[in-house]
């Protein structure tokens, strides 16, 4: 049960684990009344026009569910979304291997899982084929995972989470992780009241918070809330840590008990054949917007009669001019540069984001044993890191410690193109892997986890400065990738004046792609509710209708 969908291996071997130790059942969510609209013939309103700004998971699911309320409600609707880069799905983006469209691999937000309602049923609404979280791994490891302190593993799972594994990991740990299991349970279930009316659609994050009884998770770090819940401090920092590192780069002693258990929450985790930016171009699609990629808003401007023009620019194009009704803001405004005239009622606080350097990379080699402290075996297929017992970095931000990098997993086989057999000499089958780490990985440090010889040079080398033999493809990306995710109880208004709303403000709550659409859907609710309110329409609330798709 994983509210996010970040890349975490963890959460293959947790979803085992829970589904051999532990039964599990989660709130449905409440079915939905029959409603039909009556009233004014949509001919009769005047077309609302609504600008989305950003393309990811908050701007898709705005633009998709604002279209099916409207739709319902018989509100005739315009919208247009405004995309800077060059493709849809924000941090869920795919890269190929080679260049090769049979070798995706998700460079951003790699899976989803079984409670992410929305992202499940939009998968199925638009008939994504998903697969396992773990169908492409090689499996050629003694062990499918490892969690390494930097001087030794202090956990490792052989083959798949059988009883045997099961009854080592509680004789090793005793009942700690089934109080996790319940803990996080709860406190899902909790959060799971924002999906329901009377709570949703929420004007306020915060009361939402309060309502669902979340404070007491978000007021304490992760490693405070752990400890009052009676979980041990060798199985929060062995495993739920090596979680929310992978996850969030961050230890237990920063970022808040809600999100340490966001991490834990793994049953059924998948992943969209192909790459998961598909559910976001399938909502955008649903939607019938207008999508303009490659295309930067530059300001916003309030007109006396409230309405918003909105300036935007397509590359190096001149800056063109069109007028909305409402704005949407679905993406860090600290990071727009937009200019907004008058000022905003309500100006998001800027916060600090994790700077996460993601390295994609193929290789003939295997990762090497012999840099972990290992003899006479492999390397696990999946190495997640923590900090060594008695090493207390407190809440510093860099907080990677002695292992240097968050995690290494190893993806895929890939077959290199006939070029590079024949030019370098490389056997047919290498293995893609990608590093999660907190700076840009050095050609040292490549070479030493798959043990071979350090390149030759002066400088700070990388692994572009690798030979093809040992490196045959290599992709390296630095994302502003989520929050630091310090305790807290209050979060940022949803509404930042009349008729602009914002999305991101549910970062430092939760930071999924799960969460970013539940705000996008909050968003159009509450947008659809004051048109209804305002056009003195009486045909109820569009999404308590059975016209809806499930919830």
């Amino acid at each position: 049960m994983k509210l996010l969908s970040r890349s975490s291996p963890l959460r293959d071997f947790l979803q085992s684990f829970i589904a051999f130790s532990l039964a599990t059942s989660y709130i449905a969510l409440a079915g939905a009344d029959d409603q039909r609209p009556v009233g004014v013939a949509p001919a009769a309103i005047t077309p609302k026009r609504v600008a989305v700004i950003g393309a990811g998971s908050g701007g898709s699911s705005s633009a998709y569910y604002l279209r099916k309320f409207a739709d319902i409600s018989e509100i005739p609707v315009n919208i247009t979304v405004f995309e800077r880069a060059s493709h849809v799905g924000g941090r869920s983006t795919t890269v190929n291997v080679f260049g090769n469209p049979a070798y995706p691999v998700e460079l951003g937000a790699s899976i989803f899982v079984q409670v992410n309602k929305n992202l499940v049923n939009a998968a199925k609404e638009f008939g994504l084929n998903v697969n396992g979280a773990s169908q492409d791994r090689p499996g050629e490891s003694e062990d499918s995972l490892g969690v390494w302190d930097g001087e030794r593993f202090v956990y490792k799972l052989s083959g798949s989470m059988d009883w045997w594994n099961v009854v080592k990991m509680l004789w090793k740990y005793g009942w700690a992780p089934v109080r996790t299991q319940n803990l996080m349970k709860n406190t899902v279930n909790k959060f799971l009241q924002l999906y329901e009316s009377p709570m949703f659609p929420f004007e306020s994050l915060t009361s939402a918070a309060y309502e669902a009884g979340l404070l007491g998770a978000t007021s304490s770090t992760g490693a405070e809330f752990l400890n009052r819940n009676s979980i041990s401090p060798d199985f929060s920092r062995d495993i739920i840590q090596a979680s929310t590192r992978v996850n969030y780069g961050q230890n237990l002693r920063l970022l808040h008990g809600l999100e340490t258990m966001v991490c834990m929450a793994t049953d059924g985790a998948v992943s969209v054949q192909g790459g998961n930016w598909q559910i976001f171009d399938g909502m955008l699609r649903s939607s019938g917007a207008d999508v303009r990629l490659n295309t930067t808003v530059t300001s916003i401007q309030r007109n006396e009669d409230g309405r918003f023009t909105v300036s935007s620019r397509l590359s190096a194009s001149e800056t063109k001019q069109s007028l909305f009704d409402e704005v949407v803001i679905a993406g860090p405004l600290q990071y727009s540069d937009i200019k907004i005239s008058p000022p905003l009622d309500h100006n998001p606080e800027k916060i600090p984001y994790v700077t996460l350097h993601v390295t994609l990379f193929s290789s003939p080699h295997r990762i090497s044993p012999k840099y972990f402290n290992l003899e006479g075996t492999t390397a696990p297929e999946t190495i997640l890191t923590t900090l060594p017992r008695g090493v207390d970095l407190g809440a510093q931000p860099k907080g990677v410690g002695p292992t240097g990098f968050w995690s290494i997993s190893t993806l895929r086989h890939v077959k290199p193109p006939v070029n590079y057999t024949d030019d370098a000499g490389t056997p047919e089958k290498h293995y893609v892997y990608k590093i999660f780490s907190p700076e840009r990985l050095t050609a040292d440090f490549v070479a030493d986890i798959l043990d071979i010889d350090k390149p030759k040079g002066e400088g700070n080398l990388t692994i572009g400065d690798m030979g093809r033999k040992d490196v045959s493809w290599f992709h390296e990306k630095t994302w502003n990738s989520y929050p630091y995710l310090y305790p807290r109880v209050t979060f940022e208004e949803i509404s930042l004046g009349p008729n602009i709303w914002y999305t991101s403000g549910i970062e430092n709550f939760i930071s999924t792609m799960e969460t970013s659409s539940l705000m996008g859907k909050n968003v159009a609710a509450l947008i659809t509710k004051t048109w209804l309110e305002e056009l003195g329409l009486d045909r109820g609330m569009p999404w308590n209708s059975s016209r809806q798709v499930e919830l």
